[in-house]
């Protein structure tokens, strides 16, 4: 297993509605929201985590898959695919552990079959030329979103929430490294289709509510290309 190079595709997400990727912030100030965004915690200013990147095009993957009932639901295993008779699932499933890795608990002669874990997700912080037209043009770079449930019957709202979103219109920098081993093939194609699936649902916290919507732009123009003709199948 030899390394032949390591590919950065670059580009920027510019966000096509409210994004809301939670901070885990457990203690609730009075005044402040029920739900605020992950900040940087020296700038305060709005980032997407690489992990949040990584983990949704992982799952949209699988779920295409059709492997989600062998894995119960949690990220696929190389046990999993031991149950699988399926060959072409089972080699979509090699495709993805060798994409974005398997756990520790998997044994030590399935790692040595599919190697490192060949992509790396960058965390994805504003855009620099967008973050200085913001400030000129005195743009908040938070938003907050009230939401509440209505009572059928009585046709009343009920249980007020409120929650931060970062809204849209802003554009962050983001970086995805690809390791290209000698025996890989159709690894980056993948890659690149898991994008396009991740820009057709949503990214972060009440996507069926419409937040979330992304776009992605590539510097790359061939990469671009192929991501704008190709229909992931």
């Amino acid at each position: 297993m030899k390394l032949l190079n390591i590919k950065e595709i670059t580009g920027k997400i510019t966000l096509k509605s409210g994004l809301h990727i939670g901070a885990g912030d457990m203690e609730m100030k009075i005044g402040g929201t029920d739900n605020p965004v992950i900040k940087h915690p020296h700038t305060l200013e709005p980032f997407i985590p690489g992990s949040s990147l990584k983990g949704k095009v992982r799952s949209l993957i699988e779920m295409r898959s059709g492997l989600m009932k062998k894995s119960g639901g949690k990220p696929l295993s190389p046990s999993d695919l031991k149950e699988c008779n399926d060959e072409k699932k089972k080699e979509e499933g090699k495709q993805i552990l060798k994409l974005f890795g398997s756990s520790g608990a998997a044994d030590d002669k399935d790692l040595a079959e599919l190697g490192p874990t060949r992509v790396s997700f960058a965390d994805a912080f504003l855009n620099e030329d967008w973050k200085k037209k913001a400030t000129e043009n005195q743009w908040s770079l938070i938003e907050v979103k009230s939401e509440n449930s209505i009572n059928r019957i009585k046709g009343t709202a009920e249980s007020p929430r409120f929650i931060e979103r970062v809204p849209s219109g802003v554009e962050f920098d983001f970086c995805v490294a690809l390791k290209i081993m000698e025996e890989d093939k159709g690894l980056e194609d993948f890659l690149i289709d898991g994008l396009r699936l991740l820009q057709m649902d949503a990214l972060g916290g009440s996507g069926s509510r419409g937040y979330g919507k992304i776009e992605f732009k590539f510097d790359d123009i061939e990469i671009q290309k192929k991501f704008d003709q190709e229909t992931p199948q």
